[in-house]
């Protein structure tokens, strides 16, 4: 059986090429978005592929997908948050949910598929940084209610939750800032 993982906002920029990566190494792929800002034809290519199922779904809604490939996933790559500077002044409240509630679904989830976890995160979690470059030691200069502080702080809540369930559950898990 094929390794498989679940990738969140995987219709989005970075998603939909995680996507493609992991369908050309092999794994079989659970694609889920809702679409908000990802696009279909991101994934138009993927769709062809025999190893990629798609799920239209918003990971703010508690979820327990099934792996249409059989068994557990192995890994859950929580991709999905609106991400450019122009949403922070129309989706704001959505972003603070999916990075909020979607990402402790997707870590409830990991939890209970016995998967490791990768968090996209962001170099926004710095804010407006006095040290150049940041290194993981440096905590930043964030202004919380600011005009980009829905995402800033969300992104700075979903490091804050998988960590909790590194530590709490022995979660395997990884944040790449972005």
């Amino acid at each position: 059986m094929k390794k498989s993982v679940l990738i969140t906002g995987a219709a989005g920029l970075v998603g939909s090429h995680l996507v493609d990566k992991f369908l050309d190494k092999g794994f079989a792929v659970l694609g889920v978005d809702n679409f908000l800002t990802g696009r279909e034809e991101n994934l138009a290519d993927a769709a062809k592929n025999p190893s990629f199922r798609f799920e239209k779904a918003d990971v703010v809604e508690r979820f327990d997908f099934k792996n249409p490939f059989g068994g557990n996933f192995s890994q859950v790559l929580h991709f999905a948050c609106p991400a450019s500077p122009v949403d922070f002044d129309i989706l704001p409240l959505e972003i603070l949910e999916v990075d909020s509630r979607g990402t402790l679904n997707a870590l409830e989830f990991a939890r209970a598929q016995g998967s490791a976890f990768l968090m996209a995160s962001t170099s926004e979690c710095y804010g407006d940084p006095l040290v150049h470059p940041q290194n993981e030691e440096y905590w930043g200069n964030v202004n919380p209610i600011g005009h980009r502080s829905c995402y800033d702080e969300a992104k700075r809540f979903s490091e804050a939750a998988t960590m909790v369930f590194h530590r709490k559950y022995s979660l395997d898990t990884k944040i790449v800032r972005i």
